[in-house]
């Protein structure tokens, strides 16, 4: 059976007759993908008056009772809270939220440290379970009257010059839809995307690391957390690592992240045991041996993936916005922030009234470049988190970053620039760069004048 959309419920509501009237002189927007960013676009192309359907393949996430996918929780930072303060709702999801002060760092004897992420200003991440933000910004949108939802509508083909698609729907019907505007926020294995590789002009690449990722949990215990809750737990180990996040039942969510030929080593039930022994001694007991060889062996590791691709467009008929266009991994927490950062630029670029054609090319122009550096920037914190955090060439930098920072306004350190303020990712790169020239040539210079001292001395006693 083949259904028009524009005469489709949704929701259980009709559109307003006033909507309906309106229609000929309001943009219809097709957004594809109900996660975050999909459903922040949504509210905001609302908000500018548009008439929007937003179409999600899997089922409404409020009603559901396990949630598919990725569920590494999610760390909030300036770029995010911006672009939610933008639709009203910033004050409502960090009413809930964890605050994470900084990285708490376990060694492999189970000894901690830490290390702040802003001594200076008190900045903090904050810790959001995914499945929360996402059912604040749905509700946000059922309460927009020219906004409608449809669920378990899975996008089988589009037309993007002519601005058509088909779904197929829960009863394994066709319905077909139109639209001014497609709008593809639906994550690293976009539809959306799909239909603009086959065009010509448009630039795509991927990359999958060697690493995988599993997720275990560290349950309450008493109706309290197990470690202390306002930071983000490091377990470093040179080529793998363990993160954790505290959740707002007492609980963390643990990731475990590793080279896949390091999964493939861990057959047996006593391979998990004594590797944990070995490198996580402190997290075994609080994780208990049960749950984890329930969990590990419950699922294999999954990939991940960085993409890269342009232009963000197709004339004035198709956009794709957050993972979708720019895919990374999640090591510099920056994934949802940057897809939440994206509606904010376009939100702005078409604030200035431009035919819609310039303003989506205004858009990719001004975000490819600060879309791949972030990209590059989530590879690098990687390799930090998992083994320059242990060193202490790592720890005298953040110290000396630190105290710069105290006394000179313009030295912004790279963590501080990404994630609490909107400096362009590429700024926040290049800005990076020269401190680190600076600071090299104070320190040869340094060195020199003590050598040089040096031999003054030695001149002076003995010759």
């Amino acid at each position: 059976m083949r259904q028009e959309i524009i005469s489709q419920k949704a929701n259980g509501r009709q559109e307003s007759p006033e909507a309906a009237g309106e229609e000929g002189r309001r943009r219809r927007v097709a957004i594809v993908g109900a996660g975050l960013v999909g459903s922040l676009a949504a509210i905001n192309f609302a908000r500018m008056g548009n008439l929007v359907d937003l179409y999600e393949y899997r089922e409404d996430i409020r009603q559901a009772v396990v949630v598919q996918g990725r569920s590494i929780n999610l760390a909030l930072s300036q770029r995010g809270r911006k672009a939610l303060a933008a639709v009203g709702l910033e004050e409502k999801v960090l009413a809930t939220a964890i605050p994470m002060r900084g990285r708490m760092l376990h060694d492999i004897r189970g000894n901690t440290s830490v290390v702040l992420y802003d001594p200076c200003t008190k900045q903090c991440l904050y810790s959001v379970g995914r499945r929360q933000l996402n059912e604040v910004l749905l509700d946000a949108c059922d309460k927009l009257p020219n906004v409608r939802c449809h669920f378990e509508h899975k996008l089988t083909s589009a037309n993007l010059r002519e601005g058509s698609m088909e779904f197929r729907n829960v009863s394994k019907e066709v319905v077909a839809a139109s639209a001014d505007l497609i709008v593809g926020c639906d994550g690293a294995f976009s539809s959306v995307r799909q239909q603009l590789v086959r065009l010509p002009g448009f630039n795509y690449s991927q990359e999958y690391i060697e690493t995988g990722y599993l997720e275990l949990c560290i349950p309450s215990k008493s109706g309290d957390f197990q470690m202390p809750a306002n930071y983000l737990h490091i377990w470093p180990r040179n080529s793998f690592m363990m993160i954790a996040l505290p959740n707002q039942d007492k609980s963390f969510t643990v990731t475990l992240s590793m080279p896949f030929e390091v999964f493939a080593k861990i057959r047996t039930q006593n391979d998990l045991l004594d590797f944990f022994k070995l490198n996580f001694r402190d997290a075994l007991p609080l994780i208990g041996e049960q749950q984890l060889l329930k969990d590990f062996f419950k699922t294999r590791p999954q990939h991940l993936v960085s993409i890269k691709c342009r232009p963000y467009h197709y004339a004035d008929k198709a956009l794709i916005l957050g993972d979708a266009a720019h895919a990374m991994v999640p090591y510099y927490g920056q994934g949802m922030n940057a897809g939440m950062e994206d509606v904010t630029l376009l939100t702005g670029i078409l604030g200035k009234q431009l035919p819609l054609d310039e303003a989506l090319a205004q858009f990719t122009e001004s975000r490819w470049q600060d879309a791949f550096a972030i990209c590059d920037l989530a590879m690098y914190n990687y390799v930090e988190m998992r083994d320059l955090t242990k060193r202490w060439s790592f720890r005298i930098r953040k110290w000396l970053d630190t105290l710069l920072f105290r006394y000179f306004p313009g030295w912004i350190p790279l963590y501080n620039s990404v994630s609490f303020s909107s400096m362009p990712y590429a700024q926040c790169i290049a800005n990076r760069k020269w401190q680190d020239q600076l600071l090299k040539r104070v320190t040869g210079a340094t060195l020199l004048a003590a050598i040089l001292a040096g031999g003054v001395v030695f001149a002076q006693r003995f010759i």
